[in-house]
């Protein structure tokens, strides 16, 4: 790969829209905002028709693995009533026999027709191409139309008269959602399609290397598309050739009555040679544990050139050009394929069927207006301004950019992931467009979405589904899926589905957040939707137990999970999956202060067990330490490790690691009870221990002096005991958090080493956060608000011990613990703030 396409995809600083285009009152993506009537244009005939056709019939190459190409449907049709109809079996079956019989494409021929818009100059040819059938990845069906349009100048001042000079160029993709292949201003008067295998969506050559599409221009020659970047990448907004600009995309085999389509009793000529090679092709999105890394790229196969064009004899077949009026077909049918797309549910992933169906060119509103279906703002502006025209626009966009999580090498063992580029494109379906579109270098592109609530699903070969809740405003801009435009997925085999129900009194999930220690928020969102079964054909799912999410996440990750309810309440919850774990549930989810403070003691709890694993020096054996999180699935016994590392250095060993085990085996116990049990159970263990090793524990001591005492009582060389203070405040009069702060630090010089001296100073920012769980399950919101705010400093404590003695400490355990701090700062504030 080249520097270039490595850097293609970046996010622009801060991932924010701005990147968007708007040009000549066109905001949006790919088009502006409005409607309005259609201009009016009309039908050119004849020999000038003819003229204009001929002079700008295009090349054609086709990749090698491509089984339909161009063809007469006329051949294959029959009469029906009054009318002539096509059906899908006797296209694809009597274009396979003729294949085999000719040994070569039979009947090849492109349909054309010549519209004016009225009082202009502007006159466009659209070449129609026909193709039996269409295997594309996932939006396989019957009966394939493309398209390319050229728009040319035909005034004596500015254009050419007899042939037009083209202005535009506009090759069509996959679907009207999915950005086109375009180029303003073209420099060649007949243009090269470059059609994709399968799909024959129609990319542009118009570059010296006609055979190839670049979608970025080089050192020696200019882009094949002249389209405007994206949203929050510099990447042009077309679709592009992805498998011919070195990104993978796999065919999944079509199925009829369960069976592979080539089987079926009404395909006698159809064998599995009529399809695309087997090497291109998946058997099954969801069966694979990985995104398939050996799917072959593009390789050039046939030329095609319009008989009568000074390149015929170069190209190993011609076509003819035949008017569209000619192609008097009426109805083409066809039993409905579909592709299942998997939606992440609570219990079995559900399934949203996408409806795969073409509809007759005549039907489609570009046949009117060739407009309608130039998708890059600046140019519908540049025909607005050159030809008069009243060009509405189209509605804003949903954008998003692919990223796949794998495990993070900046974190100790199973705590953490990264994102990268994902090594397969995908496949998105939106809840109000039932026709699934491939993402293109990783970016996925709906144009033209209707304002309102939408549910975005994204599927890969070998990757866990995607599916979130969005809303489309009506302004024209573009909306950003994701986090600030990232979809976040993970490879089959590396994925754990993050459930979570609440409890009878808490209020309905209305909003999820995910955040990685590493890689920061990978999932933020409006709550999905959970179907309870078949999302139905639309997508749109919709649930009978609206308390529930789904989602899924890397089993690598160590993860915080926000929910906050319908009525603003706010929970946070710890999951760090286990390494041959499938599902993380958080079972009667509450929010308030409550599930805050219970959060602090879980995290802080976790990060004190696995900082003691350095006590060699390295991270040997952390993914073996039983950390508990929220999930009812893991309840292990970090208290005990926490106990085994400081009661080496206390004078109460024995009595200390005694409770804490009694404890946690009680807490291991009940790990299919409620998530307050599990808390419940730590707690204990570290209460012990503060009993154990102090004698000024009473509520009534000030936070300050418990920070000190928690130090003290964990230190090689024991203290008096500090007498007990009432504290009617948070900070007695003449100290201030800073001075907390040094009390810590000047106890943490006392320590033997500087692991010791960071571990101890976790210990006591877990203690602490026990008194305020404490407090706050009592419902004892004072309390528990003074001794948050007693945590807040020993946080600050722990984050200056780090940068003091970051030298000295193993090399992966400054990160761990850093990284974790924000989350312990951000949930003290969020418990602070809350009233419940």
């Amino acid at each position: 790969m080249t520097d270039t396409h490595l850097t293609r995809r970046r996010l622009l600083a801060g991932g924010a829209l701005a990147g968007a285009t708007a040009a000549a009152g066109c905001a949006g993506l790919f088009g502006g905002s409005g409607g309005g009537d259609r201009v009016e244009t009309a039908t050119v005939e004849d020999d000038r028709a003819r003229t204009l056709a001929a002079a700008h019939a295009p090349d054609l190459y086709f990749g090698v693995g491509e089984r339909w190409f161009p063809t007469d449907p006329r051949v294959y049709a029959a009469e029906s009533g009054d009318q002539t109809t096509l059906d899908g079996f006797a296209a694809f079956d009597g274009y396979s026999r003729d294949v085999a019989a000719a040994g070569e494409p039979p009947h090849r021929v492109a349909f054309y027709r010549v519209v004016e818009y009225a009082d202009t100059d502007l006159a466009v040819v659209q070449y129609w191409f026909y193709s039996a059938f269409d295997q594309f990845t996932t939006n396989f069906h019957w009966h394939d139309w493309e398209l390319l349009q050229v728009f040319l100048d035909t005034s004596e001042e500015t254009g050419d008269p007899e042939t037009g000079d083209p202005q535009l160029l506009s090759a069509s993709a996959h679907a009207r959602s999915v950005p086109n292949n375009e180029f303003l201003d073209p420099e060649t008067d007949r243009a090269s399609v470059i059609s994709e295998v399968g799909s024959h969506s129609s990319a542009l050559g118009v570059n010296e290397t006609k055979d190839v599409f670049e979608r970025l221009p080089i050192a020696t020659d200019i882009a094949d598309v002249s389209n405007g970047a994206l949203a929050l990448t510099d990447l042009p907004a077309a679709y592009g050739l992805p498998r011919g600009e070195g990104y993978r995309l796999p065919f999944a085999m079509p199925e009829l009555d369960g069976a592979p389509i080539y089987e079926h009793p009404d395909l006698p000529n159809v064998d599995r040679d009529h399809l695309v090679p087997a090497e291109m092709t998946v058997e099954s999105f969801a069966g694979l544990p990985s995104p398939p890394d050996d799917l072959p790229l593009r390789e050039t196969g046939h030329r095609f050139a319009f008989e009568g064009a000074e390149t015929a004899a170069e190209a190993d077949y011609t076509y003819e050009l035949v008017p569209m009026a000619e192609m008097d077909v009426a109805e083409f049918t066809g039993p409905q394929l579909s592709f299942e797309f998997a939606v992440p549910d609570f219990a079995e992933d559900a399934i949203a069927s996408h409806i795969t169906t073409t509809g007759t060119p005549k039907t489609q509103p570009r046949y009117r207006d060739p407009v309608a279906d130039v998708t890059d703002p600046r140019h519908r502006a540049a025909l607005s301004e050159r030809f008069g025209l009243d060009v509405t626009g189209v509605a804003g966009d949903v954008v998003a950019l692919l990223r796949e999580a794998t495990s993070s090498d900046e974190a100790p063992g199973s705590n953490g992931v990264e994102t990268t580029e994902p090594r397969v494109e995908g496949v998105a379906l939106l809840e109000s467009d039932p026709v699934a579109v491939p993402s293109f270098n990783g970016v996925v592109a709906l144009r033209d979405v209707p304002p309102g609530d939408h549910r975005l699903t994204v599927n890969g070969a070998g990757v866990a589904p995607y599916s979130q809740p969005l809303r489309h405003e009506a302004d024209g801009e573009a909306t950003a899926a994701g986090v600030d435009g990232a979809v976040v997925v993970a490879a089959n085999e590396d994925a754990v589905k993050v459930r979570a129900s609440v409890d009878a009194d808490t209020p309905a999930i209305a909003r999820v957040r995910v955040d990685d220690d590493v890689a920061g928020t990978v999932y933020d969102a409006p709550a999905p939707p959970v179907s309870g079964g078949d999302a139905g054909s639309d997508g749109s799912g919709g649930s009978s137990r609206p308390g529930e999410v789904a989602l899924y996440a890397h089993r690598d990750g160590a993860y915080t999970a926000e929910v906050e309810d319908a009525e603003g309440g706010v929970g946070a919850f710890r999951v760090n999956p286990g390494t041959d774990q499938s599902t993380a549930t958080l079972a009667d989810v509450r929010t308030g202060k409550a599930s805050l403070t219970a959060f602090l003691l879980t995290l802080l709890t976790e990060t004190t067990a696995q900082a003691a694993v350095f006590e060699d020096g390295d991270a040997d054996g952390i993914d073996e330490v039983d950390v508990p999180d929220s999930t009812r699935e893991r309840a292990g016994d970090a208290a005990e490790t926490v106990a085994d590392l400081l009661g080496e250095t206390t004078e109460t060993t024995e009595t200390t690691e005694e409770s804490v085990e009694e404890a946690v085996d009680d807490a291991t116990n009940t790990t299919e009870e409620p998530i307050d049990d599990t808390t419940d159970a730590v707690e204990e263990a570290v209460d012990d221990t503060t009993d154990t090793t102090t004698t000024a524990t009473d509520d009534a001591v000030s936070d300050t002096t418990d920070t000190t005492d928690d130090v003290v009582d964990a230190t090689a060389t024991p203290r008096p005991t500090p007498t007990a203070t009432p504290e009617p405040t948070d900070t007695p009069t003449g100290r201030t958090g800073s001075d907390d702060a040094d009390d810590v630090l000047d106890d943490l010089d006392r320590q033997p080493d500087a692991f010791t001296g960071l571990v101890t100073a976790l210990d006591a920012g877990t203690r602490a956060a026990v008194r305020a769980n404490d407090a706050a399950q009592a419902g004892d919101f004072e309390t528990a608000d003074d001794r948050l705010r007693g945590l807040r400093r020993r946080t600050v404590a722990i984050a200056d011990a780090i940068e003091r003695t970051r030298g000295d400490l193993p090399e992966q355990l400054p990160g761990l613990v850093e990284r974790r701090l924000p989350q312990v700062e951000r949930r003290i504030e969020q418990a602070l703030a809350s009233d419940r």
